[in-house]
């Protein structure tokens, strides 16, 4: 379901950035991109996780890819609508979450015995 919220979101965001922003600078139009790609990448690691057996990694990566997801995205999408730059700050926390979701979604997949060799 979280997957699915964030893919979803993430098509309207990109849309939004696409065809709503053009009042706005393009370089705050540009992270506004970023934030919608990254959403939409993450999205589908969300899925990734669904296809894992459950466990202690699996769980890990699914709540780290989400609150990734809802920081960087989030303050890229904040900081792009509104230009105060105290918005962005949780942006590398949100993007240290996403690399260590990532880290835990291997894990994840080595356990379930899913890992291309």
């Amino acid at each position: 379901l979280a997957a699915a919220a964030a893919g979803a979101t993430g098509v309207g965001a990109g849309a939004i950035g696409a065809h709503g922003l053009r009042h706005l600078p393009p370089s705050r139009v540009e992270v506004w991109r970023t934030g919608s790609t990254y959403q939409l990448f993450h999205a589908s690691a969300l899925m990734c996780t669904a296809l894992c057996a459950p466990s202690a990694p699996r769980t890990a990566a699914g709540a780290l890819l989400g609150t990734g997801v809802v920081l960087f995205s989030g303050a890229c999408y904040a900081f792009s609508w509104t230009g105060d730059r105290r918005l962005s700050y949780p942006a590398p926390v949100g993007g240290l979450a996403l690399m260590a979701g990532w880290v835990a979604l291997g894990l994840a997949a080595a356990r379930t015995g899913r890992v291309l060799r």
